[in-house]
């Protein structure tokens, strides 16, 4: 469910005041994660690398409260729920949009990565969830990235979490991961602290 509240009385009324009206409020911050346990975990289950991934990013933004609210056009919004979108190469050649309801659940969060993504990819139609808060990803797998910075547009002010190809090491693989976010959404403190969260979901996940 989503429902709008008003600003002035949110913990978030400071923060409207000073960056709704901004033209460029966006902040992004990078970090480098050990993946090891999501590869190890993938290989064990055949449950894909990013799909245990995104169930990591709906995990550890789930625990922080300032995920459930959002500004758009002026307003600002709580969410009963969180979904995670991915981006899906389509049968056309083309890329479509695909929102997976978060669940806690591993199995069923696969079951249901892999069939909403399967059916974008078929049908080559963007599946969108209007009333969950999007946590935006985006994969670019092609090539090792060290940082990416996405296009603002007050279209669409939802957190966004973009990652390139991971790196193998002796020990360890990494990933370095971007995390960009509206600052009337969430101050840099609780971004890091997504962050923070993130590898210790990737860490634990069984």
């Amino acid at each position: 469910m989503k429902r709008e509240i008003d600003p002035q009385q949110s913990p978030r009324a400071d923060a409207f005041s000073l960056w709704m009206s901004s033209p460029m409020p966006m902040v992004t911050l990078t970090k480098t994660f050990d993946v090891s346990n999501i590869i190890k975990i993938s290989r064990k289950s055949g449950i894909k690398f990013n799909a245990l991934l995104c169930l990591c990013i709906g995990k550890a933004a789930s625990a922080i409260e300032e995920f459930y609210l959002l500004p758009e056009q002026d307003k600002l919004f709580h969410y009963d729920h969180i979904a995670i979108n991915v981006i899906v190469n389509n049968a056309n050649g083309g890329i479509s949009s695909c929102d997976i309801p978060f669940t806690n659940d591993t199995q069923e969060f696969a079951e249901n990565y892999n069939r909403l993504t399967q059916k974008v990819y078929k049908e080559c139609k963007s599946i969108f969830l209007e009333d969950y808060m999007i946590v935006g990803t985006s994969a670019m797998i092609e090539t090792e990235l060290d940082c990416i910075v996405n296009q603002y547009t007050d279209k669409f002010c939802n957190p966004m979490v973009m990652w390139g190809k991971y790196r193998k090491g002796w020990f360890k693989t990494t990933l370095p991961i971007s995390f960009q976010f509206h600052h009337v959404q969430m101050d840099g403190g609780h971004g890091a602290k997504f962050l923070e969260q993130l590898q210790k979901e990737i860490n634990k996940l069984k």
